[in-house]
C-alpha cells in the first residue's frame, strides 16, 4: 500500500507523531513537550489547548522530513480515562481531568452501587467518575459531549466530534461485549446525549478539516480514523497479533497483556479486557517489578551485579518480590508481604534471587489468564527498562517455557500509526 499513514500519542509529558510507509516501516518520529498537569491534592488536571499545541507542534517537526500532503490517514492515542467536556463546536467547556486525577471519589461510591463488578467504570479515577463530577459544574452547562483526550485531539483534526472507540469507553461504563452503552448508566442520571459514538478503533470517520489541513500542510483528502487508548497502542506497536501472543511491560510494575479469542474480567483479581475488533486484550498489573528491585538495589548496582548472573543456574530460592506489602495480581491480597528471605550474601545471587522472584510472578500471572480461560500462551514479547537486561531475559524464558523476544518497537505512537494503516486492529 502506498501512502504515508500518521499515528499521534498524546502522553503525560508530551505529544509524539509517528509516520510509517505502506509496509508499517517507521518514516519518522518527532515529540512536542507538555508541562507537567496541574495538580491540587486529588485534582489533577490540563488545560486541554495544550495538548492541541503540542500536537500541531510534533506534526509540523515531522513535515521537515516527511511530505505530508502524502498522509493517507491519521489516528490518536491518549491517556487512558482522561476526560473533558466540549461544547458543539468542540470549544473545551472544561479542564481535561487526567487519568490519574481522583477527586470525584463521591461519584464513584454513587457507580459502585449500581455497576456491575466487570464494569471497568469503577474507582475514582474513571473516566464515568470525571463525567458525573463534571456534569455538575456550572461550566458545563454548554457542553454537548463528553470527550477523551484521544477524541478530542482526533476531533479537531477533523472538525467533527462526538466520536470515540471501543478502548477509550471503557472507563466512561461502555459494554464492550454488548457493544451498547448500559442501561443502568441512566440510574446515575448520565444526559445519553453526552455520550459519545464509539467505534471500532482505526475506523475512518472523517476527513481532516480543510482549514486545518492547510494549516499543517495535510493534504484534505486524508482521513482521521477512531484511536485507542495509549496502553493498547503500545501492545499494537510490538505487532503481536495471533492469540497466544503476549507483551510483558517491565517497568516499575509488571503489566501482563496476552491477546485473547474471548473476554476476560476478574475485577476481583485486577483482570481486564480491551476489544480489539473480534478479540480481545486481556491482562493485569503486579506490584511487583522495577520497583521492588529498587528496594535493594540502584539501577548502577544493577548494571555492575548484570555480568556475574547465572541464569542456567538457579538459585533455587522461592522469592515474591514487592516494594511494600500488598498485591493485586495474579494474587489478589492487599496485605500480601514481600517473600525475599533467606537472603544469601553475595550480592549477584541474591539479586539473580530477586530477578528469579519476578519472573515467577510473571509465570503465575499467565497461569491465572489460562485459568481464566486465556489461550495458551505462545511467545511473550518484552518491553520497558527491564527488557534490556539478556540474563533477566533468558531468567525469565526458562521460567514460561516458551520465547521471550524484545519488542522492536514499543512507542505508542508507532502503534497508533500501525492502526491507521491496517484502518483497524490487528
Amino acid at each position: 500500500m502506498a501512502g504515508v499513514f500518521l499515528g499521534i500519542d498524546v502522553g503525560t509529558g508530551g505529544v509524539r507523531a509517528c509516520a510509517v510507509d505502506g509496509r508499517g516501516d517507521l518514516l519518522g518520529m518527532e515529540t512536542a513537550t507538555l508541562p507537567p498537569p496541574r495538580q491540587d491534592g486529588h485534582a489533577i488536571d490540563q488545560d486541554p489547548e495544550l495538548w492541541w499545541h503540542a500536537t500541531v507542534v510534533a506534526i509540523c517537526k515531522l513535515g521537515r522530513s516527511i511530505d505530508l500532503r502524502t498522509v493517507e490517514r491519521l489516528c490518536v492515542d491518549g491517556t487512558s480515562g482522561t476526560l473533558l467536556m466540549i461544547d458543539a463546536a468542540g470549544r473545551p467547556c472544561t479542564p481535561g481531568l487526567m487519568y490519574n486525577d481522583t477527586r470525584a471519589a463521591t461519584e464513584a461510591a454513587r457507580i459502585a452501587a449500581v455497576a456491575p463488578a466487570d464494569s471497568g467504570a469503577h474507582g475514582a479515577s474513571s473516566a464515568l467518575a470525571k463525567l458525573l463530577h463534571l456534569s455538575d459544574l456550572s461550566e458545563a452547562r454548554e457542553a454537548r459531549f463528553a470527550v477523551h483526550q484521544a477524541d478530542w485531539i482526533a476531533g479537531r483534526l477533523a472538525g467533527h466530534h462526538g466520536i470515540s472507540d471501543e478502548n477509550n469507553v471503557l472507563k466512561l461504563g461502555y459494554d464492550p461485549m454488548a457493544r451498547a452503552w448500559p442501561v443502568w448508566l441512566d440510574e446515575l442520571g448520565v444526559r445519553r446525549e453526552l455520550l459519545p459514538k464509539v467505534l471500532v478503533p482505526g475506523t475512518p470517520f472523517a476527513n481532516v478539516d480543510p482549514t486545518i489541513a492547510a494549516t499543517l500542510g495535510l493534504s484534505p483528502s486524508a482521513l482521521v480514523a477512531a484511536g485507542t487508548t495509549d496502553g493498547v497502542a503500545a501492545f499494537i506497536a510490538t505487532r503481536a497479533d495471533a492469540p497466544g501472543d503476549a507483551v510483558t511491560s517491565l517497568g516499575t510494575t509488571l503489566v501482563v497483556k496476552l491477546l485473547a479469542t474471548q473476554p476476560i474480567f476478574a475485577a476481583n483479581q485486577g483482570v481486564y479486557s480491551h476489544r480489539l475488533g473480534e478479540r480481545w486484550l486481556a491482562g493485569g498489573a503486579s506490584n511487583s517489578g522495577g520497583g521492588a528491585l529498587l528496594s535493594h538495589f540502584t539501577a548502577a548496582d544493577m548494571e555492575r551485579l548484570t555480568p556475574q548472573l547465572r541464569p542456567e543456574a538457579a538459585t533455587g530460592l522461592d522469592y515474591y518480590p514487592l516494594a511494600k506489602p500488598g498485591e493485586r495480581f495474579p494474587i489478589a491480597d492487599p496485605a500480601l508481604p514481600a517473600r525475599i528471605t533467606p537472603r544469601p550474601a553475595e550480592d549477584h545471587r541474591f539479586f539473580q534471587a530477586l530477578l528469579e522472584g519476578i519472573a515467577g510472578v510473571e509465570a503465575l500471572a499467565y497461569q491465572r489468564l489460562a485459568e481464566l480461560g486465556a489461550p495458551k500462551l505462545q511467545r511473550v514479547i518484552s518491553i520497558g527498562g527491564g527488557a534490556k537486561n539478556a540474563a533477566w531475559t533468558e531468567i525469565r524464558r526458562r521460567a514460561l517455557s516458551v520465547p521471550v523476544t524484545i519488542a522492536e518497537e514499543t512507542e505508542a505512537s508507532y502503534g497508533a500509526a500501525l492502526l491507521a494503516l491496517r484502518g483497524g486492529p490487528p
